[in-house]
């Protein structure tokens, strides 16, 4: 049995294609795989705070040396690391703002990418001194984006900082499978728009099957 974590971090509620695509994708996870187990999780709705001076003296202040108060500065960062970690495949909505992700989920990247938790420092290697921790982990993503052409060697790819930038920081901490499904021409609407879902729909049955 596995671990799925479903997070959503478009603000939009029922008109968001990002939030229908991950929900269908689970719906089709689990009628393939009935026992396992989904966690859920709305950042779009239910926005993480942002970190602040408390969360990094807290975060770079060794354990046995945190107050009571350094403590509950990253308490709730303690929890979304708890749940990410404890996840062994993630299916993750992220629309594309400003040819980037939402601040919702950049917010939420900042509360789980952490020292000693998601990974490690190591002065004394001066060639490398990071090293990942979460591995073995599974990772799809689902893009909304308003246009097209953001793939590699298209004309937008230059001004794509979306999957280029998720697949560096959770490669960073060691998630490296990563599979991306897109949904594009939001803003053009019909027939492309169609296109494009039926496009990502596809993807998603090939993928779970």
């Amino acid at each position: 049995m596995a671990h799925l974590l479903h997070i959503d971090s478009s603000p939009r509620g029922e008109r968001s294609h990002s939030r229908r695509l991950t929900r269908e994708f689970v719906e089709l996870w689990k009628q393939t795989h009935p026992n396992d187990l989904v966690t859920y999780r709305d950042l779009g709705r239910n926005p993480v705070p942002h970190v602040d001076e408390p969360w990094i003296a807290a975060a770079f202040t060794p354990p046995e040396q945190r107050t009571p108060e350094l403590w509950e500065s990253i308490n709730t960062s303690n929890q979304l690391v708890d749940e990410f970690l404890a996840a062994d495949l993630y299916i993750i909505g992220v629309p594309m703002y400003n040819f980037s992700v939402t601040s919702t989920f950049k917010a939420y990247i900042d509360q789980i990418v952490r020292p000693g938790r998601t990974f490690a420092f190591q002065p004394e290697n001066a060639i490398n001194p990071y090293k990942p921790l979460v591995l073995g982990k599974k990772m799809f993503v689902i893009t909304a984006r308003g246009g097209s052409g953001f793939g590699t060697g298209e004309y937008n790819e230059k001004i794509n900082f979306q999957d280029p930038y998720l697949r560096a920081i959770f490669g960073f901490i060691g998630i490296t499978d990563i599979t991306f499904i897109h949904v594009e021409n939001v803003e053009l609407g019909e027939p492309s728009l169609a296109q494009s879902i039926a496009n990502a729909r596809s993807q998603m049955t090939q993928l779970v099957g």
